[in-house]
């Protein structure tokens, strides 16, 4: 089969593997469509540690090839995705109800990024085939009224965008201002939008990403290349300041921005993967006194995950269709790689199709 692989920094390279082999509770899916996600240009900028010779991705959709001898509920030919987070159902994290840290901190060491395993710790999506592990606890069946691209944002982008606002705590009639509004960021704002908040300011600086925002649920946009955006927020706020801050970028820049407009009392909510370390500046921490909240999130998995957002998508309460705005065929991968690691032509998401 085809797939995409890490050689070496600054080298994504589309090369032949062999089809993997189907253990009791594995499923091999025949992938049909996935997508390249920021994380994935850490892995290729080297920023971020992945071994030699894996196959990169982890936003799989398709069709179930063949079912390992234990798996039970399935059938071959039914489509399928499967969440970028791969729980196991039965390590220490997910009895404890965690599913996404599965496989952090294990006996073996401390494995960064928890049940991340596509794509990380195992072979990915974007190839031609892909091996599902615990597929009776990850594979979603998609309904037949939802297209690829409608599901495609489901395993990881919808997930952890959301997350953002559900770790939050966002409640009805809260202010929320999420920084940065690229898919995760535009996710988050459609998030803390279904959750009941009542006013959403939404920061970016690139015009079609401001206006997908409004779509999305933003009732204000701040442009901080015009403006300053702590002063905008807390200007739009009257001072008060917002409920729950969402940093969906990764940067120490916007991490503190979004500390100095939380009220007191306030959440910041962290989705940025950081390549370097975080100081927290003591004047918006009021030394430790502001009774603020920070969580952190990693994306959500498991089928029922899926399911509940699949059901978002089929309930027309979102539409995340203005989030694909470029096609590649999976022999173009490097091309697309080249455009998405480069933001260049106005690219969201992009779809790759084997």
């Amino acid at each position: 089969m085809k797939a995409a692989i890490f050689v070496e920094p600054n080298r994504i390279v589309l090369d032949d593997k062999k089809i993997p082999d189907v253990g009791p509770l594995d499923a091999l899916i025949r992938v049909t469509t996935t997508t390249i996600c920021g994380t994935d240009v850490h892995i290729l900028k080297g920023e971020y540690p992945v071994a030699r010779g894996l196959t990169i991705g982890h936003e799989p959709v398709g069709v179930i090839e063949k079912l390992g001898s234990a798996v039970q509920g399935y059938t071959e030919g039914q489509r399928v995705i499967a969440g970028a987070i791969t729980p196991s159902g039965y390590s220490n994290a997910c009895l404890c109800g965690c599913h996404s840290q599965d496989g952090a901190g294990t006996r073996h060491g401390f494995r960064p990024m928890g049940g991340w395993r596509f794509g990380n710790t195992i072979d990915g999506a974007q190839a031609e085939y892909l091996l599902v592990p615990d597929a009776m606890t990850n594979l979603a069946p998609i309904p037949d009224a939802l297209s690829d691209e409608q599901v495609l944002m489901c395993p990881d982008i919808m997930s952890t965008g959301f997350s953002g606002a559900e770790s939050g705590k966002v409640r009805i009639g809260d202010v929320v201002a999420v920084f940065a509004q690229g898919p995760i960021g535009l996710c988050a704002t459609a998030g803390a939008r279904l959750m009941g908040a009542t006013t959403i300011i939404a920061v970016d600086s690139i015009p079609s990403r401001m206006e997908i925002a409004k779509r999305m649920g933003a009732d204000h946009v701040v442009d901080f290349s015009k403006v300053d955006p702590v002063e905008e927020i807390m200007r739009l706020t009257d001072g008060r300041g917002v409920d729950v801050a969402i940093e969906a970028l990764g940067r120490q820049q916007t991490f503190e921005a979004a500390l100095r407009v939380l009220r007191p009392g306030g959440t910041l909510s962290s989705l940025g993967v950081y390549s370097e370390d975080l100081s927290i500046p003591l004047g918006p921490f009021l030394a430790g006194l502001g009774d603020h909240t920070i969580v952190t999130s990693l994306c959500p998995g498991g089928k029922e995950r899926m399911r509940r957002l699949m059901d978002v998508i089929a309930s027309s309460r979102l539409d995340t269709s203005p989030l694909v705005t470029h096609r590649f065929r999976l022999d173009d991968i490097e091309a697309a790689y080249d455009l998405f690691a480069n933001q260049r032509d106005g690219v969201l998401k992009v779809a790759i199709t084997p």
